[in-house]
């Protein structure tokens, strides 16, 4: 009797490789041929576990919330923001969805650049250019907000290894620094999936020493983001990151949280995240979290 893998149920996704498998043993392949395909067959099986199992792995209850609701509460607050990296994918789309929900009554963009920005964006958007070798002679630029957004970041292929360090580390902790001294209560940074200080990688261990610098500073309330691949169509070319996309979309659609996730869902996760109000001082949000939350709040 032969597999079908016709008409399978999402969930069951997870069977198609070793069904395939038994299909290929069924009918006779053997020799040096056969056993490379037996091969390739269970690296495919292993792989398609490993993302069953992230797909799957358990993430902190949430309980639904009404976000028209808390928008309004929290206008009522009368809060203002800044947004550090606002040029980058993810401060664009952050930037939208902040001006979107109207819920900070003035929100500064902290750049290297003034950005171009629609008239009717204008009303609540502050530009503030900063040189951040030089950070603390802009310490007043980062006075008086109540809430911190750091999308900040480079890449080693694009700035190098020094110049990579500079930014994802010394650039966004110095701006955690002057933001805490400035009034900021609630910092909330965009990292990695994985970062760890610990970590032989140097991208991921650069993002957990960050981390937990920041943690250090002792804000009020701190959130971290750990997103996976970021699913959108960067303006700047990135060979390696557009393969990855190109590879994970089909994925994506059986496993929407397992390797990736739309930069939508991590701005939108950002932006309702700050109006929950949370027991915990520090607080990771890996990527099956930020997916749901985000998902959950779509406008």
């Amino acid at each position: 009797m032969r597999c079908s893998v016709r008409q399978l149920p999402k969930q069951e996704v997870r069977y198609i490789v070793p069904c395939a498998c038994r299909e290929l043993v069924m009918t006779g392949v053997g020799g040096t041929c056969g056993k490379t395909v037996a091969f390739l067959c269970t690296l495919l099986a292993v792989f398609v576990a490993v993302i069953y199992h992230l797909e799957n792995s358990a993430t902190p209850s949430r309980m639904a919330h009404d976000v028209a609701a808390l928008e309004e509460t929290y206008r009522q607050k009368n809060r203002t923001c800044f947004v550090l990296g606002a040029s980058g994918e993810t401060g664009r789309e952050l930037l939208r969805e902040l001006i979107t929900r109207h819920i900070f009554t003035k929100i500064t963009l902290i750049g290297r650049r003034r950005l171009e920005l629609e008239d009717s964006e204008h009303h609540s958007v502050v530009q503030e250019v900063v040189d951040f070798e030089k950070l603390d002679e802009y310490a007043a630029v980062f006075q008086g907000h109540d809430v911190g957004y750091c999308c900040l970041g480079t890449t080693k292929a694009k700035a190098g290894t020094e110049g990579f360090i500079r930014v994802d580390h010394d650039y966004v902790l110095k701006s955690a620094q002057l933001a805490k001294a400035g009034g900021c209560s609630h910092f909330i940074l965009e990292s990695s999936r994985g970062a760890d200080k610990t970590s032989s990688f140097l991208y991921l261990r650069v993002k957990g020493e960050v981390e937990a610098d920041i943690e250090a500073l002792d804000f009020e309330r701190y959130s971290v983001f750990r997103p996976a691949v970021l699913m959108v169509d960067r303006q700047e070319s990135r060979p390696a990151e557009w393969l990855a996309r190109k590879f994970l979309s089909p994925i994506s659609y059986f496993f929407p949280t397992a390797l990736s996730i739309p930069i939508k869902s991590v701005a939108r996760a950002m932006v309702v995240n700050t109006l929950i109000e949370k027991r915990e001082k520090v607080e990771i949000l890996e990527n099956k979290e930020i997916y749901n939350l985000g998902k959950n709040s779509e406008k």
